[in-house]
């Protein structure tokens, strides 16, 4: 139960190994995976950490599934995609946030423990991985399929669309339709106050979707995230794209493969949805769906990653300043978004905080502060993907 109230899995479900010793089934149907699914007995019940034994859980939900039809249709799609990067000898290349509802998740304590040889391609050593449902999927089931929660916000209208086509494409086909549209002409289209503040533009990429909000069924059950993204006419995006504030105590205890951020990359795929700017307004002009490339995130990301997990570890360094009309700030050696390539980290919070242990203290500390590892407070961050970046992650802008 989270702190909204709200039901929400507590892990994916593993349904069976993929085999990297022998030939892969690549008929769905014939698969160990498809006999493994398509009768399971799901029991439910609710972690409550409070309770002295996790004996004394209470089981809340039991039913027999097998995915609806609809459901199914995608999940093939992701077995192919999935069989087919294994079979092509790429299976060091598998993510969870390549596919929708089944993922190939990562089986073993760590990379170099629990690598395996290839039976397709050139025996490059590739992470143990199983089928499974991920959590977003699992999540949806819950509160959907089995608690009896109602929904009507799905973009895939008729089934018959999905078997003839990828998700990716419904959506390009659907965006198609209102490409070089303005967003001043798409609000007078919806019925909607044309105000050009920065929901603006989210909410008419729902509008276009045929969706209430951007919490549409298969976003959900993919675990997709929308960004809408306004390009300039100078061909520049003037906003990074930011993410949940961290704590910095947090963070020095993680490593890089169990960090938030690395969860966030790792198992979510974003949507892009992308205007154009045309004078005074903008324009619609593409969307793609997205996913960051293995090698961004193992290497790039982490190194970035690492380079400010020591500096946040090992002593944050400051330089106060004072200016004319007598305002304070501080600069710090953390590395700025011009000395990355991917990741930046700057403030979540637009009032600055900080506490130090010679006893100054500078803003409301604990409403936007937390603590470094060496006691003092800093400013709470959040990681920020750089704009350059994201320009050219665009297939067309």
């Amino acid at each position: 139960m989270t702190k909204k109230g709200e039901l929400r899995a507590g892990e994916r479900l593993v349904i069976t190994m993929i085999n990297y010793d022998g030939p892969i089934e690549m008929d769905f149907v014939k698969s160990h995976a498809w006999e493994k699914m398509k009768l399971v007995l799901l029991i439910y019940y609710c972690r409550n950490k409070q309770l002295n034994s996790n004996l004394l859980y209470k089981i809340g939900f039991v039913k027999l599934f097998t995915p609806p039809e609809i459901d199914l249709e995608i999940i093939k799609k992701d077995y192919d995609y999935i069989v087919k990067t294994i079979r092509d000898g790429r299976a060091h290349e598998l993510s969870e946030r390549d596919t929708m509802y089944l993922g190939a998740c990562t089986k073993g304590a760590n990379a170099e423990k629990s690598t395996v040889p290839q039976y397709y391609g050139d025996n490059i050593p590739a992470r143990k991985r199983a089928f499974c449902f991920k959590n977003s999927y699992m999540t949806y089931v819950l509160n959907h399929y089995i608690a009896g929660e109602q929904s009507d916000n799905s973009i895939i209208k008729d089934i018959n669309s999905i078997k003839e086509n990828t998700f990716e494409q419904i959506l390009e086909q659907i965006v198609s339709r209102y490409v070089g549209k303005s967003d001043k002409e798409l609000c007078e289209l919806f019925g909607r106050d044309y105000n050009n503040n920065k929901a603006q533009w989210n909410d008419l990429a729902c509008k276009i979707l045929g969706i209430r909000d951007e919490h549409a069924d298969e976003f959900v059950k993919a675990n997709i995230r929308v960004k809408t993204i306004r390009v300039e006419e100078n061909n520049s995006i003037k906003e990074n794209m930011s993410f949940s504030p961290f704590k910095f105590m947090e963070l020095v205890n993680q490593d890089f493969e169990n960090s938030e951020l690395h969860k966030f990359f790792e198992e979510t795929k974003l949507f892009f949805f992308i205007w154009k700017k045309d004078g005074d307004v903008y324009r619609v002009k593409s969307c793609q769906l997205w996913s960051m490339p293995s090698n961004d995130l193992e290497v790039v990301v982490r190194n970035e990653w690492e380079q400010y997990k020591n500096i946040i570890q090992y002593g944050v360094k400051f330089i106060k300043s004072v200016d004319r009309k007598g305002k304070i700030s501080f600069k710090n050696n953390l590395p700025n978004k011009s000395d990355t390539q991917i990741i930046h980290i700057r403030p979540h919070s637009k009032m600055a905080a900080y506490q130090f242990n010679n006893g100054e203290s500078y803003g409301n500390v604990e409403r936007d502060a937390n603590m470094l590892p060496n006691g003092e407070y800093m400013t709470t961050q959040s990681f920020w993907i750089n704009n350059n970046y994201i320009l050219k992650q665009l297939k067309d802008y």
